[in-house]
């Protein structure tokens, strides 16, 4: 289905230690995390938490396996800080990545966000941008944009649960007031389900700007349970509302038929965000692995 030689697999170190609740997983280690990756069949991994931030030791890690950086998140704050301080922090983020070998750069806008309230309701207090909040925010990722342009290199919006970009309306407006040459997007097949999106709707409008792929499922009896029971983003990943593809409600069959018609480039990377002492890790990689293999043929 898809040319190996254009895509990429990679999967997201989320599974064995989550950065926004760092007692999941707290004491799975780095060098367990990477080597199951590459057991389970994957060559490309993002940033976590345990992660060396030393160039030498992390490429020398990574080398031994087989790995690659495939990129790495970054929260700005630029509807809710002065833009230096964002743009400061973007610099130095740029420059790791740069000497990682990455192309792209996850941006995710969390000024106004909800996401990592564990008591706030996912559903019921998420962000609406002011037409202000628009503007300073699509001047700032234009910015972040020329930034990552001197590298060689491109931001990918993350739409994400909890924040003010969310919704495909939301990720319409964005796309239509940033520079199409300078801000991309990162297409998240979890996010959408869970926003209550069409996955392929976005997918067909935006694919000239799609540049990085996030593969998840979604836990339709969870997915419920957060919702009717007003719970936050964090208290819904506590109680298993993401899962790997292949384990939950998506069908991705259509999804990988689009991306490859049109001719996708780039990584497409496992995240699934769960305990680990719940969902073993190097299993639920393998199970997605196995899954990819399948349904999409890489």
């Amino acid at each position: 289905m898809f040319d190996e030689n254009k895509v990429k697999l990679g999967i997201a170190p989320i599974g064995w230690t989550n950065d926004d609740l760092p007692e999941l997983g707290g004491k799975n280690t780095f060098e367990q995390c990477i080597s199951e990756m590459a057991l389970a069949g994957f060559t490309g991994s993002e940033v976590g938490n345990k992660y060396p931030r030393t160039i030498s030791t992390l490429k020398k890690a990574l080398e031994l396996r087989g790995m690659e950086i495939a990129s790495a998140w970054f929260s700005a704050f630029i509807t809710t800080k002065p833009f230096e301080e964002t743009e400061n922090a973007f610099l130095e983020h740029r420059n790791f990545l740069h000497e990682m070998g990455a192309k792209v750069i996850v941006v995710s806008e969390q000024g106004h966000s909800i996401q990592g309230q564990e008591n706030t309701p996912l559903f019921i207090e998420k962000p609406i941008f002011t037409e202000e909040d628009w503007n300073v925010l699509a001047k700032g990722l234009n910015r972040l944009g020329e930034l990552a342009q001197e590298k060689d290199m491109k931001i990918v919006f993350h739409h994400h649960m909890g924040t003010g970009v969310q919704t495909t309306e939301e990720i319409n407006h964005l796309m239509d007031i940033t520079d199409p040459k300078l801000v991309y997007l990162l297409f998240d097949t979890g996010h959408l389900y869970l926003s209550g999106e069409n996955p392929i709707e976005v997918l067909e409008k935006h694919f000239s700007r799609i540049k990085h792929v996030h593969l998840k499922d979604v836990r339709l009896p969870i997915f419920d349970k957060v919702k009717n029971e007003q719970l936050s983003f964090l208290q819904g990943v506590k109680k298993g509302v993401f899962t790997v593809p292949g384990d939950g409600i998506i069908n991705f069959k259509p999804i990988f038929q689009v991306l490859a018609e049109l001719g996708y480039e780039g990584w497409m990377i496992v995240e699934a965000e769960q305990d680990p002492a719940v969902a073993n890790p190097f299993e639920y990689a393998l199970m997605a692995r196995n899954y990819l293999k399948k349904t999409a043929g890489v």
